[in-house]
């Protein structure tokens, strides 16, 4: 059943909902005429000449910001390197989450302002599209006025996969985007959520996470795409694109994005989240580095979020060295760094969770981020609150303060707060989760899903030769959005997907079969394993509902607590053990000894050790969390409507012992176990398809090329099977003979080819200095010339790949 929270009618398309717009804003918050202090109304009353220069707009930023700070005292100063979250509640709104003005005079009585307010979308129980606007626009006015100086604060969100807020659109996991190896779908679907975000008062969106994932022990897997940097490059840029467009802001429909977390998160000591990245300085910039140059060169993201962890003995938040030599010197960022939550506390001991201890107290942990470059403390007043003194007492100068607050006032007034600063609730009512938005988010869904699996094509499910179908598995019938969720207007459940596409024709059956943990949602500290006595009465009774079936479909897998930002020490998500949680290897053994056909879907936040599943299942879906159209994605794909076609963005280890298991390793690191495999169950890049494809041997249009030259590569590819479907073509480069050890093989280009039945393409890669360059011995970043094998075919495996070698020469 599809559940539908909201009551108002929505258009059924964003163009209408574009076409209708109006040109007021909520009676509610009586902005229709901006306030006094702000620049457009006094631009109508005085002449130009006697104003300060910050509020005439036709002056430029950089111009703006020079005059503001001028004018602003220590005090002002300080107050933009704050933020209130939490707090809200006794600063900002009521119970209900609607905006206290008492409140806020009193919180704010000394008229020096605020530089942003986090998560308004979670004020009271949650607000929906509506209630945000009216309160961002009521929270904007007040500042605009009662601010000496009239500075408009930032709204921040999180964005992670849909805005994390009542009614947003929610979409699949960065993971399960990664798996969709589509950069140009990924932008469509940012450019959606900044737009839904936006339009409710939304100015910087906490995304994208283009860490490196790679330890899967790791409970932030989910929100990674994956764990190849190129991959993790090509979709960061398509993110920041869809959230920032020509970063101009003028149609309320864009939003900062925030690279996150820099640097070296993916891939913590011990598999536990905020441990120390024990890497090297190569691997390093090679690896956790490049994403974020990446999409700093060719994106231009306007923040940036520092990591938790330490690298090399100093913490993020701590290091001048990564956040201003390598992060603004080398890399040239120009916007800004915000921290992330409570991390600049952590530089000391915070008791409820860790301590670097770098930092006496909280009054060191300030100096010590300040000095580094981080702009503003997330997500409520604490280090940062002694900024004005350590100033007064010569711990640190003003003009320190001016150097970090400059560029998010330069950003406040691009965006065009302080001329532009209200939203229109009744527009972000009528776009907010409109149907437009819901079939982008299936199309996202039906892209994600990964056939892993198909002996004997037991897939896909012909409706016209089976009777009944038993839906089996904890993950059959509840939410499956995984982390960084809100609450969208509609969900749709396995078991209501496949119900819905069966209708009359088959009768659908239902056991849950066991538990995975009690409750199981993300927020809920305490995770409660669940009862071997309960799950195994509940095996025995979906065994019984199996045996009146056809066809099986279970539905197992994680939740969205057995993989989750383990951010307290009473709230974990990191784990030992890749294993199936409680008893579900025990209903999947139950299930097989029936010997009816089984279609497996796996929902996860990280890949797991299915040894037992893969041999003896014949179909298996990975579907890491689809969001919102999760049970109609479903179905399309189990009746064949939608052909699979994700790869994984991330390799499927055998068990925790063969971890690490990254495919780009490096040519001593995979030698062999006694009596063991050494490979991973499946493989990067790996995915199947309802039809077959094949790849043409490689063609070079010239063999041998310069240092600085270029060469193309092509291949042809051709739908061999009966189906319409999809194939990324993947391109690996592997230079043979190096001054250091270089991985035996790394991603350097993707396409996404659709093609008919017998249908053929050309598919040609460029290769480029910048592909074949790494850091060499003296850690300069240039190409060596020698051969370089270059590997194309459908994933990272040997056995799918296709081989040519270019020579370099000097």
């Amino acid at each position: 059943m599809i559940q539908q929270t909201k009551t108002h009618k929505r258009p059924a398309t964003l163009k209408q909902a574009q076409a209708s717009r109006q040109a007021k804003v909520s009676k509610q918050t009586k902005v229709s005429k901006p306030a006094r202090s702000s620049g457009l109304a006094k631009t109508a009353r005085q002449k130009r000449g006697q104003e300060p220069e910050y509020k005439n707009p036709a002056l430029s930023s950089a111009r703006r910001v020079k005059d503001l700070l001028a004018r602003m005292t220590l005090q002002e100063k300080a107050a933009q390197m704050i933020c209130v979250w939490q707090q809200k509640a006794q600063k900002l709104v009521d119970a209900d989450g609607n905006f206290d003005e008492k409140k806020a005079k009193t919180a704010f009585r000394d008229r020096c302002g605020l530089g942003q307010v986090g998560r308004p979308s979670d004020a009271g129980k949650g607000l929906n599209a509506r209630q945000m606007a009216t309160l961002t626009n009521a929270i904007q006015k007040f500042f605009l006025e009662h601010s000496r100086l009239g500075i408009p604060v930032v709204f921040h969100e999180e964005c992670l996969h849909g805005h994390a807020a009542v009614d947003g659109t929610s979409f699949p996991q960065p993971i399960a985007l990664g798996a969709t190896f589509d950069p140009e779908l990924v932008e469509r679907l940012f450019a959606m959520t900044a737009a839904e975000a936006g339009l409710r008062g939304t100015h910087q969106a906490l995304t994208p996470v283009v860490d490196v994932a790679r330890e899967p022990r790791w409970g932030r897997v989910e929100e990674t795409y994956g764990e190849d940097p190129f991959l993790a490059a090509r979709m960061g840029v398509a993110a920041v694109r869809g959230f920032q467009g020509d970063r101009t802001f003028k149609d309320k429909r864009h939003v900062i994005a925030t690279l996150k977390h820099f640097a070296g998160h993916g891939q913590p000591e011990s598999g536990m989240n905020c441990a120390p990245a024990n890497v090297s300085l190569r691997v390093l910039r090679e690896t956790f580095f490049y994403p974020f140059r990446e999409v700093l060169r060719e994106a231009k993201a306007i923040s940036l979020m520092a990591s938790y962890n330490e690298i090399d003995g100093v913490p993020s938040h701590a290091s001048r060295w990564l956040l201003r030599e390598v992060l603004r010197k080398e890399m040239g960022f120009q916007g800004f760094v915000v921290s992330d939550y409570y991390a600049i506390w952590e530089l000391g001991y915070r008791p409820d969770t860790h301590g670097h201890f770098v930092a006496r107290d909280k009054k060191e942990s300030c100096a010590l981020a300040v000095k580094a470059g981080v702009n503003i403390e997330l997500p409520d007043p604490d280090c940062y609150l002694h900024l004005a003194e350590l100033v007064r007492k010569g711990v640190l100068k003003e003009s320190e303060l001016d150097e970090l607050i400059a560029p998010m006032l330069f950003w406040k007034f691009e965006m065009g707060l302080f001329d532009r600063p209200y939203v229109d609730p009744d527009e972000a009512e009528r776009v907010v989760g409109c149907e437009e938005h819901s079939e982008l988010a299936l199309n996202a869904a039906r892209e994600a899903m990964t056939l892993l699996k198909n002996e004997g094509n037991v897939a896909p499910l012909n409706l016209n030769k089976i009777r009944s179908i038993a839906v089996i598995g904890p993950n059959a019938n509840r939410s499956l959005l995984g982390g960084y969720s809100g609450r969208p207007g509609r969900e749709t459940t396995v078991l209501d997907g496949i119900r819905a596409k069966a209708g009359d024709r088959v009768k659908v059956l239902h056991s849950e079969g066991c538990k995975i943990t009690i409750g199981g949602n993300w927020n809920q500290d305490e995770v409660i394993p669940s009862d071997p006595e309960e799950d195994r009465r509940q095996i025995a009774e979906a065994v019984e509902v199996a045996k009146q079936a056809d066809v099986i479909v279970l539905a197992i897998g994680g939740n969205e607590q057995t993989s989750r930002e383990a951010w307290a020490l009473n709230h974990m998500g990191d784990r030992t053990s890749l294993d199936l949680v409680g008893r579900q290897e025990e209903l999947v053994k139950a299930m097989v000894a029936l010997g009816k056909p089984i279609v497996a879907f796996l929902f996860n936040g990280r890949p797991l050790s299915i040894n037992a599943l893969a041999e003896h299942v014949p179909a298996i879906f990975e579907c890491w969390y689809l969001g919102q159209e999760t049970g109609r994605a479903v179905a399309e794909v189990l009746f064949g409507e939608t052909n699979p076609g994700g790869k994984l963005p991330i390799s499927i280890p055998r068990s925790v012992g063969h971890l690490p298991v990254f495919y780009n390793y490096k040519p001593s690191a995979r030698r062999g176990y006694l009596w063991d495999d050494v490979s991973p169950l499946y493989a990067f890049g790996y995915g199947l398809s309802y039809t077959s494809f094949s790849v043409g041997a490689p063609r070079l249009n010239r063999k041998t090329i310069a240092t600085d030259g270029s060469a193309r590569v092509s291949v042809e590819v051709k739908n061999t099977g009966a189906r319409a479907g999809a194939e990324v073509v993947q391109l690996y480069i592997r230079d043979l003979v190096s001054s250091v050890t270089r991985p035996v093989k790394e991603l350097k280009g993707f396409r996404k080819v659709r093609l008919a039945p017998g249908e053929a393409a050309t598919v040609s890669f460029e290769i480029t200095p910048e592909l074949l360059s790494f850091y060499d011995i003296d850690m300069k970043y240039v190409v060596e010339p020698g051969d370089f094998e270059l590997m194309i075919g459908t994933s990272s495996r040997d056995s799918d790949l296709q081989k040519i070698v270019l020579h370099v020469k000097q």
